[in-house]
């Protein structure tokens, strides 16, 4: 069946443009590669003895979009968009930052990917709300990975995680 871009999607016509692009498609799971990365996450100790935690959220949101580099085909609406790898392995030795992350907002957080041209590491957390660190500070970015990925591959500007934010 063809792909008719102009029929309603779940994702604005950039971001579903970006994600075709870039391999995705309605449908797309690859379990395999998401059990790899959890049980790579899993067995995984830092020097100091930090772990990841896996969760489902996590692994739902590697089978889809796992393995993607997306690039962004339009330009942003209030900062540049953002050319994102995802592949929790980016994060394999961020799991204290994380685990850090999650006390602060009180939850589990595992690694996402990356934004490639910043290096800076993407999160989900349990509920499956994505975030973003960077060495300006941590960052919201929705309340699902779909949303995640239309804030970054839009270029709207997302919320700074404070104390009292709340997310």
């Amino acid at each position: 069946m063809p792909t008719d871009r102009t029929s309603v999607t779940r994702f604005p016509t950039p971001v579903d443009a970006a994600l075709r692009d870039a391999g995705w498609e309605p449908g797309r799971w690859d379990i395999r590669q998401a059990e790899f990365w959890a049980d790579t996450l899993r067995t995984h100790t830092s020097p100091a003895g930090h772990q990841h935690t896996v969760f489902p959220a996590a692994v739902e949101a590697w089978a889809e979009f796992g393995n993607l580099h997306i690039t962004p085909t339009a330009p942003g609406r209030q900062i540049t968009p953002a050319t994102v790898r995802l592949d929790p392995l980016a994060g394999l030795h961020m799991a204290r930052t994380l685990a850090d992350l999650g006390r602060a907002i009180d939850t589990q957080v595992c690694p996402l990917g990356e934004e490639t041209d910043s290096q800076a590491v993407l999160a989900i957390d349990a509920d499956g709300r994505v975030y973003t660190l960077d060495h300006t500070g941590d960052w919201y970015l929705g309340p699902d990975i779909d949303q995640a990925l239309t804030t970054l591959l839009t270029g709207t500007l997302p919320t700074r995680l404070t104390p009292h934010s709340g997310n």
